[in-house]
């Protein structure tokens, strides 16, 4: 690969299971495994790269979909494994022991490097025990992952405008969670602000931080039962276009998949 920039792949993006990959000449890094260890070998191998080169893999919350697989992982490939105080907790139960070497800190609104590459983490609200997500920069380019969450602050925004590339959430459509088979309960907190975005809302915040700089924008963790690939392409496309920022022109838009990688992208 090319020393300028970085590559990354969304490996896996949706209400079963999420993976994300991101790669410098120096760094293989994992985002989240709420994955078999098997299927996760299976995505890297579709991308062309194997999970006995990843060296370091953040979390960003305690949920099943996106920790199934970090225990498994860490202790067959001696993962580096980061996470927050209290996802470290919270998530103990789900991944099992992990040797303590391996169990490494980063809090909300760190900014650390790993060799050639900066992660900044950031805070999002979201029923878990303390959910962060990571922006990603290097060489002047910056991918953004942002997913889980039930709103996007103002101030938020403005600190993650003008990426490179997003994955933004784009989890339900309003009318199919609505009439659909979940109980009001769930529905509720789908629905609140520590809940998940909606197609609407997810093209939304995001149309407000795409800037010159933005080539790429993932639609991510689409839930299986209450949205369908079309209806979120079209919502966030219609938003987009009446915001007059034209997908497809200055940049691309994409539906992420729960078992299917998007292929390498270099920023």
């Amino acid at each position: 690969m090319e020393n300028k920039g970085f590559n990354i792949s969304v490996l896996a993006s949706g209400s079963s299971g999420n993976a994300t990959f991101i790669e410098t000449p120096k760094r293989k890094i994992l985002v989240d495994c709420g994955l078999t260890g098997k299927k996760t070998a299976q995505l890297m191998t579709s991308i062309g790269r194997n999970l006995h080169d990843v060296d370091t893999l953040l979390v960003t919350h305690e949920h099943r979909d996106h920790t199934k697989g970090v225990g498994i992982l860490a202790r067959k490939y001696h993962l580096d494994v980061y996470a927050n105080e209290a996802t470290w907790q919270a998530m103990m139960p789900i991944v099992g022991n992990i040797p303590t070497a391996q169990q490494h800190i980063i809090e909300p609104g760190e900014l650390k490097t790993f060799s050639d590459i900066d992660v900044m983490s950031f805070n999002v609200s979201h029923d878990a025990a303390n959910p962060q997500f990571y922006a990603f920069q290097k060489d002047g380019k910056q991918f953004v992952i942002l997913t889980d969450t039930g709103y996007v602050s103002d101030k938020l925004r403005h600190l993650l405008k003008n990426a490179s590339a997003y994955l933004i959430e784009s989890n339900h459509d309003l009318e199919l969670l609505r009439m659909g088979p979940y109980p009001w309960s769930l529905k509720q907190r789908i629905l609140s602000d520590e809940g998940h975005l909606s197609n609407n809302d997810g093209a939304l915040a995001v149309s407000e931080m795409i800037g010159d700089h933005t080539k790429q924008i993932y639609l991510g963790h689409l839930s299986h039962e209450n949205n369908m690939k079309q209806i979120a392409y079209e919502t966030a496309f219609q938003i987009m276009e009446e915001a007059d920022i034209g997908p497809g022109q200055a940049f691309n838009l994409f539906v992420s998949d729960p078992d299917i990688a998007q292929p390498l992208l270099h920023l």
